[in-house]
């Protein structure tokens, strides 16, 4: 499971023209799930984001976490974060399946909200993704269970 976050001052996904989800300040996910993840790299990974300590304190250092700030979350559902890219065409076998994939974005969605407020990206739709990026500050989160 991947995850690349970005601390933001503002971030919106639309489809087809209509907003679908937005936040203020807070941090905009991607979320790529592979073959093999599980339930358990979700739980994982909804614990590490929603306590990850990247927004600033009152000293200026970054030690503060969505939770402690109030903000939200945008979780934006992304197959090709597991893009193997050996030849100039992308290859995405070790993505998960739609079918599975959708099943496990709405789990952590889900696991992220008994957290933090959670607002969503749509699973399988072509998305404009907006954000204004804060510091900027964009972080690689991966965890597999062996």
């Amino acid at each position: 499971m991947k995850l690349v976050v970005q601390r933001v001052t503002s971030a919106s996904v639309e489809v087809e023209g209509e907003i679908v989800g937005e936040i203020w300040e807070g941090l905009m996910t991607l979320v790529g799930f592979g073959e093999n993840d599980t339930e358990r790299e979700a739980d994982y990974l909804a614990r590490k984001l929603a306590k990850l300590r990247i927004f600033e304190d009152e000293n200026g250092r970054m030690n503060k976490s969505v939770i402690d700030i109030g903000g939200k979350l945008l979780l934006v559902p992304q197959f090709t974060l597991y893009a193997h890219t050996k030849k100039n065409r992308p290859s995405f076998h070790k993505a998960m399946s739609p079918d599975k994939a959708t099943e496990l974005f709405d789990y952590f969605s889900e696991k992220c909200r008994e957290l933090v407020e959670v607002e969503t990206g749509e699973f399988g739709a072509f998305m404009n993704v907006n954000l204004l990026n804060n510091g900027p500050v964009t972080i690689l989160l991966e965890k597999e269970f062996e």
